[in-house]
């Protein structure tokens, strides 16, 4: 079945690029085009659309106050039109939060030339909102992330000092791993986490994941000890492998070639896992389209970790966990809501035993 497409920009330079890229595949067709939401809305009850491709910034209404009640009044796929700025980072977070399946970065030289190269990734994107589950608006996050949400301590310290918690995640994958930290008590075990995402993108994620954990969260750098209570966000554009040296762990950035077209790699992340942690590794692969992460979720398993994913009621798009589980390198497949409390009764389950490479 064709996925039907309503394009709303302001810029007739966007709208006529995602046209002809959206139209050059045999699976698409955009049924119209808009230039500011009033418009849009109108569109919408006469075209019906499967997939809402949506900019941020637009005269008359902007993007998020659109976003807020479409959601609210006939929720359906969109994929935010974002630039690839800070604030233009902040607003993108705000549309996942309210919804929005992904987003689509606006290059900042050369708009023409920079998204016709990743017109591929458009239209996977868009295949994958096409695909994607609706989320319901979720509670604001004064209500819902407050001290009760934690999850209580670690009696066993051991278990925070000798394991990692190694994540992977791509669409969907910003909300996911909010809800998955947010619940994390100040004791828990060191996190690496691989979120597909561009470069400009990761340090304010990591800086809002901060603002709202009790745990610390920062954009990975060359060389940081991996330490009980903190998160480290592999950065856009770089490699995020975890490295052991004694008794501690640090992280370790590559500049090496994309793998499954992706840089950073959730595959990257995890084999680096099962090669220097091995047991005392805990993986989680949440919400994401393709199989990026399931090879090495298998090393992993092969290696002694304990692997979760998420399950499939729960993903924005449940293609990575789907592959990880295919592939053999899962033992426990839980709904997120339950994903904290599970990776913690499981560090709780080891008792005062600590495995060591």
């Amino acid at each position: 079945m064709t996925i039907k497409v309503l394009v709303v920009d302001d810029s007739a330079l966007i709208r006529s690029i995602l046209k002809e890229i959206i139209n050059s595949h045999g699976d698409m067709t955009v049924v119209g085009a808009a230039p500011d939401p009033l418009v849009a809305r109108e569109m919408i009850k006469a075209l019906n659309p499967d997939v809402l491709t949506l900019d941020v910034e637009m005269p008359k209404m902007d993007g998020i106050d659109f976003l807020e009640k479409l959601m609210r009044l006939r929720p359906m796929p969109v994929v935010m039109i974002s630039s690839l700025t800070e604030r233009g980072s902040e607003i993108t977070f705000k549309a996942l939060e309210l919804g929005a399946v992904d987003y689509i970065s606006k290059p900042k030289l050369d708009i023409q030339k920079g998204m016709q190269e990743y017109g591929d990734e458009i239209a996977e994107k868009i295949r994958a909102a096409a695909r994607s589950r609706p989320r319901t608006k979720p509670l604001a996050v004064s209500e819902k992330y407050s001290a009760d949400a934690v999850l209580p301590s670690l009696s066993n310290t051991s278990a925070s000092t000798e394991k990692l918690i190694i994540v992977g995640a791509s669409t969907g994958g910003t909300e996911a791993i909010k809800d998955f930290l947010v619940k994390l008590p100040p004791d828990c075990p060191g996190i690496a986490i691989t979120q597909h995402m561009p470069e400009a993108f990761t340090k304010s994620f990591a800086a809002r994941l901060d603002s709202l954990c009790r745990i610390s969260v920062k954009e990975a750098e060359q060389g940081d000890r991996i330490l009980p209570g903190h998160a480290y966000i592999a950065p856009g554009n770089a490699h995020l492998l975890v490295k052991r040296s004694g008794a501690n762990y640090h992280c370790e950035l590559s500049d090496g070639p994309p793998v499954n077209r992706h840089r950073p790699s959730v595959d990257v992340l995890f084999r680096s896992a099962a090669n220097c942690a091995g047991k005392n590794a805990i993986g989680v692969i949440l919400t994401g389209m393709g199989k990026d992460g399931a090879q090495g979720m298998l090393e992993m398993k092969q290696a002694g970790a304990y692997n979760f994913a998420q399950d499939e009621a729960s993903c924005v798009v449940f293609g990575m966990p789907r592959e990880a589980i295919l592939a053999g390198g899962v033992d426990k497949v839980v709904p997120l809501s339950e994903m904290s409390a599970q990776v913690m009764n499981y560090l709780s389950s080891l008792g005062v035993r600590a495995f060591r490479v």
